[in-house]
């Protein structure tokens, strides 16, 4: 029998047994033998990690779609590049999201995209770029959309 104490040692030696060991005890509904807090924290840097990923996969996509539009330059030796980024992100995005992925992504949008901005400046050392976003939500996950 693993007592709490037992799994918050586990927890600082090896993390997988540890996860192992609490879905064990979760699926037997012994709740009163869990370590609670290394539960909680584990929860919690799970959203985080959710989140950071989306936002770096919107990013990326907003990157690529600012390269194409307006990375004029570049455009004929390496639009197709960019556009299988483009597909190859909004899959892995869209395979990703929840719905309170999608929340705090859209109410993020617009740093989002000052961070995808100030990348690109630095790659392309243009400074053409619209204030605010250009694209919607709606626009940088649909498949077909490209500018």
């Amino acid at each position: 029998m693993t007592t709490t104490t037992d799994l918050k040692q586990l927890y600082e030696t090896d993390e997988n047994l540890w996860l192992e060991a609490t879905i064990e005890l979760l699926k037997r509904k012994q709740f009163n033998q869990l370590d609670l807090e290394n539960l909680i924290e584990e929860l919690i840097n799970l959203g985080k990690r959710d989140l950071a990923k989306s936002k770096g996969l919107l990013r990326q996509i907003i990157i690529h779609i600012l390269l194409l539009q307006y990375w004029q330059i570049e455009y004929e030796r390496s639009s197709r590049h960019w556009i299988g980024e483009i597909k190859t992100f909004r899959y892995d995005l869209n395979n990703h999201l929840t719905t309170n992925l999608i929340n705090k992504l859209q109410d993020d949008l617009e740093n989002i995209y000052q961070s995808a901005v100030d990348f690109v400046k630095i790659k392309t050392d243009l400074t053409i770029f619209p204030e605010k976003c250009p694209y919607t939500f709606v626009q940088l996950l649909d498949e077909n959309y490209l500018p």
